[in-house]
């Protein structure tokens, strides 16, 4: 069965991962879910990730969760934006801020995934995938 939003499944499976204070998560891979994985270890929401083939041989993504010293979770919400029946673009005036800066947001522009502060400081706009803080 194929899946409708295999971004919003990549984010769902994080985001319980976390709550159960699991060490890692495997999720099925694709090129945008590793381009995903590489922003958040660039911005410290995640320890490590890398590709790894399951079984039956289908490629798979696994991420090291992160954790603070008392054993929160580094990433305290995860939250898809855009979606297949709904998306929503930004032009480079419309980026938002996410928790005055403390956060991230995920934007798929021409130029590839970027973070909201590389997307300003390269003066493009493009589709808001997901928050994250």
């Amino acid at each position: 069965m194929s899946m409708t939003d295999p971004i919003a499944d990549m984010l769902t499976r994080i985001r319980n991962a976390c709550g159960s204070k699991h060490r890692r998560v495997d999720i099925p891979a694709s090129k945008m879910k590793l381009e995903i994985a590489r922003l958040l270890k660039a911005n410290n929401f995640i320890t490590d990730y890398k590709s790894v083939a399951a079984a039956d041989g289908r490629p798979l993504l696994r991420v090291v969760l992160k954790y603070a010293q008392g054993g929160q979770p580094v990433i305290r919400e995860l939250k898809r934006v855009s979606s297949p029946g709904l998306r929503k673009y930004v032009a480079v005036a419309e980026i938002p801020r996410v928790r005055n800066g403390l956060g991230v947001a995920i934007i798929s522009t021409s130029k590839g995934l970027m973070t909201d502060r590389e997307a300003r400081a390269q003066r493009t706009g493009g589709e808001l995938l997901a928050l994250v803080w």
